[in-house]
């Protein structure tokens, strides 16, 4: 790298030695607790979707889940002559528990991309936040496409990080397989006729009842799948008034009757409904660890970040997921 952007880099890892009280940041070290809580504040600020789940701290690597944000009935009346009051938890209080993996962010920045960024007076904020942004797209990934997790991970074989940690889903069908309908047909002559009425199906007949009328309810969904729904509206209605009328629907996407939400990596044949509250992920407090490193061996500047973490699904009589959904392929089969 030039001269002024070693400087440069230099007063970046003299930086991040100080906020975490330690001597040198290119030895590694445990990232300080504020400064620990303000990076995955930051990370969940850099997704969208991150921004409405619950992320949070929790002091062991394994437990019972926290269960927070979601409710349940209470209400009751005991007959106090004959037995005594007994309060109910509220959320899934079931026993089940989280079990937080070690998983390694680490990245590198070339000298040469090093050497452009450093004319920007923003240098050391570029740095952190291409760190930022990828953790917080990596966590998306994981979450709905992780399966396992493996001791050495393959990313050539699993492009989705479906081997780092388990994910939401994986979870709903390991340990709920009674919410989840797998390879059911959604098309004329299948299972249903349309996405509109497997999603009014399964919220009825999956969801626990006290959350089948909750307004926090949303249809999660890739991109793709939440598309091929109005595609065919879009190609039928040419008229101007039409138009104006399909832009209201459009910024107002449905699938049976409840907010279509088009989420990065979900699998594009795949639907969850739930609340965005009953979505988790646990990190455990005190176990971010950091190391930066200059390696001239091979013209870039390597950062080390790991941190145990779980993917945790609050409550699963909160959700009713639809897995391999079938479409017609064209000519007359399911693909």
């Amino acid at each position: 790298m030039k001269n002024t952007t070693r400087s440069q880099f230099n007063a970046y890892a003299a930086q991040i030695a100080a906020l975490n009280s330690v001597d040198d940041a290119t030895v590694k070290f445990a990232v300080e607790p504020s400064i620990e809580q303000k990076m995955e504040d930051r990370i969940q600020e850099s997704a969208d979707f991150l921004k409405d789940i619950n992320i949070l701290p929790v002091d062991e690597m394994s437990g019972e889940k926290v269960g927070i944000g979601i409710d349940s009935p209470i209400a009751s009346r005991t007959n106090t002559v004959d037995n005594d009051r007994s309060p109910r938890a509220v959320g899934d209080m079931t026993g089940k528990t989280y079990e937080a993996k070690k998983t390694d962010f680490d990245t590198y920045i070339t000298y040469k991309q090093m050497d452009i960024w450093a004319k920007f007076p923003d240098f050391q904020a570029r740095l952190r936040n291409k760190v930022i942004e990828q953790i917080a797209r990596d966590r998306l990934m994981i979450g709905f496409n992780g399966t396992s997790a493996a001791a050495e991970t393959d990313i050539d074989t699993y492009p989705m990080l479906q081997d780092v940690n388990i994910g939401w889903l994986q979870h709903i069908r390991a340990d709920a397989s009674e919410r989840v309908l797998d390879g059911i047909k959604v098309g004329a002559g299948g299972d249903y006729e349309n996405m509109d009425a497997a999603v009014f199906d399964a919220t009825n007949e999956l969801l626990d009842p006290w959350y089948r009328e909750d307004s926090e309810l949303v249809a999660i969904t890739g991109r793709s799948l939440l598309a091929d729904k109005y595609l065919g509206l879009i190609n039928a209605n040419d008229a101007p008034t039409e138009k104006n009328a399909l832009r209201t629907l459009m910024a107002n996407k449905t699938l049976g009757n409840l907010p279509g939400l088009g989420v990065p990596f979900f699998p594009t044949r795949s639907l969850l409904i739930t609340k965005r509250s009953n979505l988790s992920i646990y990190w455990q407090s005190g176990s971010r660890r950091r190391q930066i490193m200059d390696n001239p061996k091979r013209d870039r500047v390597e950062d080390f970040n790991s941190v145990n973490e779980a993917y945790v699904v609050e409550d699963f009589g909160a959700c009713a997921f639809l897995d391999n959904i079938l479409l017609p392929d064209g000519e007359g089969g399911w693909a």
